[in-house]
């Protein structure tokens, strides 16, 4: 079944997987991972943030969240 896909705006793609429509298998061949404060990855036109107390623990227990050795 055909998707419609409506009015899209990407403002940068540093790598990675985008995909418009219909996909069977999606593999990402990379990943990476990014602590940041409340209101630090904002993006789009018109941002207004307003954060009182932000604070970000960085601490990952298991360490591996996403493997991707399978996907090459």
């Amino acid at each position: 079944m055909p998707a419609i896909v409506g009015p899209i705006r990407i403002n940068s793609v540093g790598g990675g997987v985008v995909n418009f429509g219909d996909a069977f298998y999606l593999a990402p061949k990379s990943t990476s991972k990014t602590n940041a404060g409340s209101g630090a990855l904002n993006t789009g036109d018109f941002i207004c943030t307003n954060n009182g107390l932000s604070s970000t623990n960085p601490f990952d227990p298991d360490v591996n969240d996403q493997n991707v050795t399978a996907n090459k």
